[in-house]
């Protein structure tokens, strides 16, 4: 099951059933099933604050993922911060939604098995972020 809430900010404006069937198809492309993925859309404070709290990271990011997934099956919080995708947007010049749900993906190509903090992973990552974002 996939759950999407808000903390400090308006929910966007996602169509839940289409970004849920989305998702499981983006997963299954990668032989992956969907267990529990819980996303909290919030604001960069209370990011900052997971970031701190539970990574000891003292900066603000569009997004943590909490991976506890169990062989094929992904399972995971996301916590997505629409200030930063909102900026994020902006600076690179794309639209607030386009980015919305490039980060909504990001999580879980994360929980995939993607990874992007070594050499040459980040492309990688924004090749599989392109290709998921045409299955949409």
């Amino acid at each position: 099951m996939i759950t999407y809430s808000a903390e400090n900010v308006r929910m966007p404006k996602i169509k839940k059933r289409e970004t849920t069937a989305w998702i499981r198809r983006v997963a299954a492309s990668h032989g992956k099933k969907v267990g529990e993925v819980g996303y909290l859309f919030t604001d960069d404070e209370k990011i900052l604050e997971v970031n701190n709290e539970y990574l000891g990271h003292n900066y603000y990011t569009d997004i943590i993922t909490f991976d506890y997934v169990e062989g094929e099956m992904i399972n995971g919080d996301i916590v997505i911060s629409l200030d930063t995708v909102r900026t994020n947007a902006e600076k690179y010049g794309k639209e607030y939604e386009e980015e919305l749900h490039r980060v909504i993906i990001h999580g879980i190509l994360h929980l995939c098995g993607i990874d992007d903090k070594g050499p040459g992973e980040r492309e990688i990552m924004e090749s599989e972020e392109d290709k998921a974002l045409q299955m949409r």
